[in-house]
C-alpha cells in the first residue's frame, strides 16, 4: 500500500489587519511550527489547513 503524504498550508490575519496565506505546503509538525510562530509575531485566526499537492489557500 503506497504511503501517501498530506500537505498543509496556513491562513492567518496579520498585525495590519490584513488576511495573509501561505505560499508553501507544509508537513503537519511544521505547520504547526510555523502557526506557533505567527501567533508569537501578533497574528490572529492562524489556521492550518489540509491541502492536495500543488494546491494552495486563497487569503
Amino acid at each position: 500500500m503506497p504511503k501517501t503524504m498530506q500537505n498543509y498550508a496556513l491562513t492567518w490575519t496579520d498585525a495590519t489587519g490584513k488576511r495573509r496565506a501561505s505560499t508553501v505546503a507544509y508537513d503537519k509538525p511544521s505547520a504547526e511550527h510555523r502557526k506557533a510562530e505567527l501567533e508569537a509575531d501578533g497574528a490572529t485566526d492562524v489556521t492550518v489547513a489540509s491541502i492536495r499537492p500543488g494546491e494552495l489557500p486563497q487569503p
